[in-house]
């Protein structure tokens, strides 16, 4: 009888062991599944034969098939404008095409660094004996600048290349082939080759001697030259595609969940920080985020909190300024009313010493009740900030609450080295788990409030000397630096700086572009007064600033 009753007692132990087994199993299985996946999407994303998936390149579309083919063996529902694809322009501007070279008496000037069509040139080839004291039909002639700088020195209306475009019509009337223009005073000249200048191109081309060039082959004024030059500029445009899935609790508000997927090709775009006509696999940024964006809709599509929708999107163009996230939320596929957005970018270098970073804590209170308890094995670090170096910035700036995930920078950032094999996969998994988690608590809490952060502290440091506090909108294709955002209680906020706003000058600085309104931005120092100018619309205004 006492036999019996201990078998009694011990069956239901027995099963409870042999269920706590069976679960236990079953989660180390899910778990070796999942880093098998991973790992299997990394490889392919940043496989050679990819060619660094550069925004709207064969490359992207390679990658573009593999994630759609993920999302249709599981069942996502599509929601581009084409199925899952939403296309949109990644506008390159006016390009200078390779087969473009200046030589002097044989010798080949260097692009860039020792000369630079301007973007109004005329096109075509030219050869010729110029000397350069002389101004002879039929030849290439020269104008120094130095006097029209000189004169105008003071002048706030002065624009250089309205005078070169003047003095190329002249020129090019006299019969002049070609305009070779220089500098040789130390006055700064601000020309530059703006590939968004909108100029009907002249009738001759015209060439910008840089003081490199100048020194080295057009020093002396009494030579004659033996000169040979191509020109040939075109505008050039590619086409970049969006990937976006959906699935469908039929709630009232709906989860977004991105990572971009392009990269940086051969470099093409300049991003790169390395040389070399190289491929830059990107595997770390951002296949790794990818991968786990696939993954989470994989998890997903199996069991999702019934309280939201979920739409998945893959964005491309994040490299040339965000250009799919701002493309989608100004030109939404679907009708949604959105919850809060969470983004993955470089999530494959979890370690000790790449903590994984959670940006975006500051944007909703519920964050600070979602960490409220340890949620993760992972060493985490929180960042408050809403803006940031990726795609949920854009959503940000649209009043959204939002999280970005990232493992850090490392000596492989935009390099060729970012390389498959440097993957923390393990990392990457629990990672993933971890969004699926946020996820799950945020399910019963409707809504999230909204709250505005501070600036920026994800991300590499500047390492500029002063900073006017505005959030440069990456990809605006006009002439100047448009404002995408401007920080709280820093320079921009006290003057009277908008969104929106075009700045167009710094000092005795001109700028076309991001880059070289980086380049003045590196030329004062804390202390210094100055002028800045801007655009408003139609109106332009100054404004005195103390940096």
């Amino acid at each position: 009888m006492k036999q019996i009753l201990l078998v009694l007692v011990l069956v239901p132990v027995f099963s409870f062991s042999q269920s706590k087994r069976k679960k236990r199993l079953a989660e180390e299985k899910a778990n070796a599944e999942l880093v098998t996946n991973l790992s299997a999407h990394v490889q392919y994303l940043a496989d050679d034969k990819l060619e660094g998936r550069r925004s709207g390149s064969k490359g992207e579309e390679l990658a573009m098939q593999y994630i759609i083919q993920q999302y249709t063996q599981m069942g996502l529902e599509p929601k581009g404008n084409q199925g899952f694809i939403q296309e949109f322009p990644v506008e390159e501007g006016r390009q200078i095409d390779p087969a473009s070279y200046v030589t002097v008496e044989g010798k080949t000037l260097l692009l860039g660094k020792e000369y630079q069509p301007l973007v109004f040139s005329g096109t075509g080839k030219v050869k010729g004996n110029p000397a350069m004291a002389l101004s002879e039909a039929r030849q290439p002639w020269f104008k120094d600048l130095k006097d029209l700088l000189e004169e105008n020195r003071t002048n706030p209306h002065f624009d250089i290349e309205e005078e070169i475009k003047k003095i190329a019509n002249t020129v090019a009337a006299k019969g002049a082939t070609a305009l070779f223009v220089y500098n040789s005073s130390t006055l700064t000249d601000n020309i530059r080759y703006n590939k968004n200048d909108k100029s009907q191109a002249l009738k001759i081309p015209v060439i910008y001697i840089t003081k490199e060039g100048y020194d080295a082959y057009f020093s002396d004024h009494a030579a004659t030259l033996s000169v040979e030059l191509a020109v040939f500029i075109a505008e050039k445009k590619r086409t970049a595609r969006n990937l976006i899935g959906f699935i469908n609790n039929n709630a009232a508000n709906t989860v977004i969940l991105g990572a971009h997927y392009d990269h940086l090709g051969y470099g093409e775009d300049k991003t790169a920080l390395d040389t070399g006509h190289l491929i830059h696999n990107g595997a770390d940024d951002n296949a790794s985020g990818t991968a786990a964006l696939i993954e989470l809709a994989r998890m997903l599509k199996k069991k999702a909190p019934v309280n939201n929708n979920y739409l998945i999107i893959n964005f491309s163009g994040e490299e040339l300024g965000l250009l799919g996230s701002k493309y989608w939320l100004d030109n939404p596929t679907t009708t949604i009313s959105p919850n809060y957005m969470i983004n993955m970018d470089m999530v494959g270098r979890y370690d000790t010493s790449h903590k994984l970073t959670i940006g975006g804590y500051g944007t909703s209170p519920i964050w600070g009740e979602v960490f409220s308890k340890p949620a993760t094995t992972l060493v985490t670090r929180f960042d408050s900030t809403g803006s940031g170096p990726s795609d949920h910035a854009a959503f940000y700036r649209k009043d959204m609450p939002v999280l970005f995930l990232f493992t850090g920078s490392h000596s492989d950032y935009h390099k060729a080295t970012d390389d498959w094999d440097k993957i923390n996969y393990t990392g990457q998994r629990d990672i993933v788990k971890l969004v699926y988690q946020i996820i799950e608590t945020t399910d019963s809490k409707g809504k999230l409030p909204f709250t505005k952060t501070k600036d920026p502290q994800t991300g590499r440091s500047s390492g500029f000397k002063v900073s006017l506090g505005v959030i440069p909108d990456y990809g605006f294709t006009g002439t100047g630096m448009r404002i995408d955002g401007v920080s709280p209680g820093k320079l921009a906020e006290k003057i009277g700086l908008q969104t929106g706003d075009i700045l167009l000058q710094l000092g005795e600085y001109t700028f076309i572009d991001v880059n070289s309104y980086m380049q003045s931005l590196g030329k004062f120092n804390k202390g210094d007064k100055t002028q800045l100018k801007i655009k408003r619309g139609k109106e332009e205004k100054t404004f005195d600033i103390v940096f």
